[in-house]
């Protein structure tokens, strides 16, 4: 009977190392490059639906977890992470102005494992400046061109977004973005703001050196 318990003991232990060395090798690894741990992303930007723009920006890992599901029909990983992000953009409105804007927050994503993700994004930093087409103004009964008509706006907003992994392709991932803004102070209150963005993140790494006893 000992031995037998001695025995349990003994896998018992050896599967819990192993556990956690699965675990360990899953976890952002603090020494990981700058690059590794971040993702660059490019898409169309379309303010209202019809107003055209492009938007890029950049995310940052600074927490991961994975936990990993044991299945009969195969184990169902689930990928959480927190990430820091900053985006820049511009629209164009035909009938108006033209937009630009930039933003910076943080974001969480869920991954399942058929690499479907979503994620929320929210972003208290944020500004906004529009660009008026060719403007006059009347100083002392003079006409005068305005220089960079426009105006500025703290910006802060909200995301919901949907995307999918991409293996073994250099743009790593797709998405789609519905975007909640406000631009205050507008007028005597806040002006809201609904636009979506598609696009493509991707990965800048380095190119490996190769020894000469490397085969």
């Amino acid at each position: 009977m000992k031995k037998i318990a001695l025995c349990c003991f003994y896998f018992i232990s050896l599967q819990n190392h192993a556990q956690l060395i699965s675990e360990k090798q899953k976890v952002v690894d603090s020494t990981t490059s700058f690059l590794e741990k971040t993702e660059f992303k490019l898409g169309y930007f379309g303010n209202a639906l019809w107003n055209p723009g492009l938007s890029s920006g950049a995310e940052y890992v600074i927490r991961e977890k994975i936990r990993i599901k044991e299945r009969k029909r195969g184990n169902k990983t689930i990928t959480k992470q927190l990430l820091l992000n900053g985006n820049l953009g511009f629209y164009w409105d035909p009938r108006s102005h033209v937009g630009v804007f930039t933003d910076y927050g943080i974001t969480w994503r869920r991954t399942n494992n058929k690499g479907k993700q979503i994620s929320i994004e929210f972003n208290p930093l944020g500004y906004h400046r529009s660009f008026f087409p060719e403007t006059y103004e009347v100083k002392n009964g003079e006409v005068d061109k305005v220089f960079l008509p426009g105006r500025g706006y703290y910006a802060p907003s909200l995301s919901l977004g949907f995307g999918r992994l991409r293996k073994g392709k250099k743009l790593t991932a797709s998405y789609f973005n519905i975007n909640f803004k406000l631009l205050t102070p507008y007028n005597t209150g806040s002006l809201p703001m609904v636009s979506f963005n598609y696009g493509y993140r991707f990965k800048l790494k380095k190119k490996k050196k190769h020894t000469k006893n490397e085969k």
